[in-house]
């Protein structure tokens, strides 16, 4: 009779549920086809497209409200910032189209970006002020140690960069990382196993980065910093259920990290 009487336990979807394979495999042969067919620079732009693209719409897959929703979301994204990334490498000012990303995603409805997102501004300004000083000691910790300074300029080539990390970068590794894939787990298990798997799986995506160079040095040290980075995001996000402050966090971190240039 007890049985009977309560209620049967809500059946939890797989860790992957609802990930859109058909548009991930759509976008894996698209960069194939580049790869083999296209020149360099292009294949670049192709190569960004698909690795932000598959990161941004499956994110979105993951958390749009109607089943089947976002099904082919990541071509979407790749499209959108495929377009970005042309109009980069085309123009000295074309990074500017990296504003068409946040853009898109408003127009898609995505939670991340709206109002509530960015509530409570003290949290926001909290986790801008996180990323400000993680981005300060990273400054000061790199020039006295692994031989970089502090560059101020030309300001188009930094207007350049901090477009892409607000527009692509910075974007699309909080809403996946965090925004998707750490919040998937956390409704799992606890913030431990979430934050540890969420941050290695943004390390991963850093390290394998081809802007990023090569070497232990610079590898080791960027596993430090994502890693304090990506646990204090987590933080943010489960203490505050928002994004804003996680944004605001790389953001800020970011901008910090694009002032830096070998002597």
């Amino acid at each position: 009779m007890r049985a009977l009487e309560e209620p049967l336990p809500r059946e939890q979807p797989g860790l992957l549920h609802s990930t859109p394979v058909a548009a991930l495999a759509t976008l894996a042969a698209a960069w194939a086809l580049a790869f083999a067919a296209l020149p360099e620079p292009a294949t670049r732009v192709v190569g960004l497209a698909v690795a932000h693209g598959a990161l941004l719409g499956t994110a979105l897959a993951w958390t749009a409200a109607g089943a089947g929703r976002a099904r082919w979301s990541p071509l979407e994204a790749a499209l959108v910032l495929g377009a970005a990334a042309a109009g980069a490498a085309l123009h000295p000012l074309g990074a500017l189209a990296y504003a068409a990303v946040p853009a898109w995603l408003v127009w898609r409805h995505a939670a991340w970006l709206g109002a509530r997102a960015w509530r409570p501004v003290p949290a926001v300004a909290a986790g801008a002020a996180f990323g400000l000083l993680l981005g300060a000691h990273l400054l000061v910790n790199t020039a006295l140690t692994f031989g970089y300074r502090v560059r101020t300029g030309p300001l188009v080539e930094l207007a350049n960069w901090w477009a892409y990390d607000l527009g692509a970068n910075v974007l699309t590794a909080e809403l996946f990382f965090r925004g998707a894939l750490f919040e998937r787990i956390y409704r799992r298990w606890s913030f431990a196993p979430a934050a540890a798997i969420s941050t290695a799986a943004a390390i991963a995506r850093y390290l394998a980065d081809p802007l990023l160079p090569h070497s232990p040095e610079i590898a080791a040290g960027a596993t430090f910093y994502m890693a304090v980075l990506g646990v204090g995001n987590c933080w943010l996000l489960a203490r505050t259920g928002s994004l804003g402050p996680a944004l605001a966090a790389a953001g800020f971190f970011f901008g910090a990290y694009r002032l830096l240039a070998p002597r």
